[in-house]
């Protein structure tokens, strides 16, 4: 990384001859604000800040107050020492500064998905996923053409998948209550959604029958290997945590034998793709593809669902029975004409509601919370209020809560409003989505094998909209306990109401507390 200029900090930074500079829009130019601290000390505090003393939002909210409202600044990033070898970032943390990280001209994102640290390439069999390659590689768009290509293909199977995935899990959520007590969604999301995304994506015998129960463990464990530096309140006591989690790399040797598996059940579900590939899509070799298909679905996809479900089935709880009762009007009305089942096509045009209350969901809490990418050029960054010159090969973070939290963008920007993004005269939602960038991309973009926008952006949309309207086809209403952790809330169901003449398939009731 670019060594940084020194901030003098005597409010003219950017002035030339007494004049300030000002930017192509003009906005006067600044120094960024902040700093780095000592090496080694100051990561290792601002760390023990970001997970433990402060939390994520009060770290970022309490050092744009300490510059004076600025919101891009230069930080330390976790996990640090050891773990990366520079810990330093310029943080834009406003809706404006953010969509510097969406422009991939501007850009470079080799081997920044996970941040400042790069997990261990042995975790992949080798080989470095479309993830972590920049766009302008030229394997990028040979990758990302087969993936998006399968996405596409099967979009179809998402609704009957997701249906029956579904059911089962809500059927074990009333038998649940009816046996007393409250029922864990996490637990049961994490169990169902794994073979949901590879019935989904490839079809065949889901991992859990492949592979057997165990399948979801060898996969989170996977998971784990790589994301344990970014993890926290997982392990107590928090120092412990902090040596364990945040200091050295767990050694990908201890995942070699679930890693194993669960690539030799991919080579076989996903062999026709494999086949295809060869055929259709020449220069990748199959085991690259294999490896990248293996994280497209765990990493991506699955991750993405762990995460998201519970944060949609979170903002439901907390709106509660006034909301659940338009959405419930609005699935019933819409789903006769869709021949009794939902399908994407009939939410796209007849559930507006249900699609805002997915796309607030997606701002409020976007699956993955961070972005990072090295500046190509020398630059200027512009936040609503200035400018900021910034470095060739400085490394740019952006912190998505903030940012599609925006108060000079959205009104109410920390509530979640279920009717937000529902379009008016002149369809007045549309500007709003095009800071909804949960997909590395604006909600109004469309995905290429030339940017690095999620190629798998309509279906985890798809997926939120269907959990919305198949909860609402089949309950009237619910109530859960919430509680927020780092990574993903733990919503567990106190009561679920069914639908008086329940369209979903399915005998029983489950009532608590209501």
């Amino acid at each position: 990384m670019a060594p940084p200029r020194a901030n003098s900090g005597d409010g003219n930074d950017g002035a030339v001859g007494g004049q300030s500079k000002l930017s192509p829009s003009g906005l006067p130019i600044r120094e960024i604000p902040g700093g780095y601290g000592v090496p080694f000390l100051s990561p290792l505090r601002d760390r023990l800040d970001y997970y433990y003393f402060q939390g994520a939002d009060e770290f970022f909210r309490s050092r744009v107050a300490r510059h004076g409202g600025a919101t891009v600044l230069r930080v330390n990033m976790p996990p640090g020492p050891f773990l990366a070898g520079d810990p330093r970032v310029v943080a834009l943390l406003d809706a404006r500064s953010f969509r510097v990280l969406l422009d991939d001209s501007m850009v470079d994102k080799a081997d920044t998905l996970d941040g400042t640290f790069m997990p261990s390439l042995a975790l992949f069999g080798g080989h470095r996923p479309l993830a972590f390659l920049d766009a302008a590689d030229p394997r990028h768009a040979k990758i990302k053409r087969v993936v998006m290509s399968i996405a596409a293909a099967r979009m179809h199977h998402v609704a009957p998948a997701f249906r029956a995935a579904f059911a089962a899990m809500f059927d074990a959520v009333d038998a649940g209550l009816v046996a007393g007590g409250s029922v864990e969604f996490n637990k049961l999301n994490m169990r169902y959604m794994l073979d949901f995304t590879c019935a989904a994506l490839f079809g065949g015998a889901p991992p859990s029958k492949a592979m057997g129960d165990a399948a979801v463990t060898k996969a989170v464990k996977w998971l784990i290997f790589q994301l344990h530096p970014l993890a926290s309140k997982v392990v107590k006591p928090w120092p412990l945590e902090d040596l364990l989690l945040h200091t050295f790399r767990l050694p990908p040797f201890l995942v070699r034998r679930e890693y194993g598996e669960i690539t030799a059940y991919f080579a076989a579900a996903a062999a026709a793709v494999l086949d295809d590939a060869e055929k259709n899509h020449p220069g990748i070799p199959r085991d690259e593809l294999l490896h990248n298909l293996v994280f497209v679905a765990i990493f991506n996809a699955y991750g993405g669902f762990k995460i998201f479900l519970p944060h949609i089935v979170k903002w439901l709880a907390r709106a509660g029975p006034e909301l659940h009762a338009k959405l419930a009007s609005e699935v019933r009305a819409a789903a006769p004409a869709a021949g009794g089942e939902i399908t994407i096509s009939a939410v796209e045009k007849e559930m507006p509601l249900v699609k805002s209350v997915v796309w607030e969901a997606l701002r409020m809490n976007p699956p993955v919370e961070f972005q990072y990418g090295r500046a190509r050029r020398d630059m200027v960054v512009e936040s609503h209020d200035a400018a900021y010159e910034v470095r060739k090969g400085e490394m740019l973070f952006g912190y998505q809560p903030l940012a599609t939290r925006d108060e000079k963008v959205f009104d109410r920007a920390g509530e979640f409003v279920p009717d937000r993004f529902v379009s008016g005269a002149g369809g007045a939602a549309r500007p709003l989505l095009e800071h909804v960038v949960w997909s590395n991309g604006p909600e109004t973009g469309t995905p290429s094998e030339g940017n690095k926008q999620c190629p798998g952006k309509d279906m985890v949309v798809a997926v939120g909209r269907l959990m919305v309207a198949e909860m609402f086809r089949r309950y009237d209403t619910f109530a859960a306990d919430v509680e927020e952790l780092p990574l993903e809330p733990v919503v567990s169901f106190t009561s679920l109401t069914r639908a008086a003449a329940p369209a979903a398939a399915g005998e029983g009731a489950a009532r608590r507390g209501v």
